[in-house]
């Protein structure tokens, strides 16, 4: 698994964080969200079947929940 700067993983929950309609319900889809977004440069659409960097994405995941 990739090791991803500290400063990247906090940049992308501040970004969870501001979506619109954000929740921590759904905190699985606004994380593959922020992942889209920083890899490809825009938000998925809504049959955007574009890759994400699964590495980045588990450990955005991870950091999210374990900081309550």
């Amino acid at each position: 698994m990739a090791d991803y700067s500290e400063s990247l993983i906090k940049s992308l929950i501040d970004k969870v964080k501001k979506y619109p309609r954000f929740s921590r319900d759904e905190l699985e889809k606004f994380c593959w969200m922020a992942v889209h977004e920083h890899k490809h440069g825009v938000l998925p659409s809504e049959y955007d079947i574009r890759e994400i960097d699964e590495d980045l994405y588990l450990q955005l995941l991870q950091a999210f929940k374990s900081n309550k």
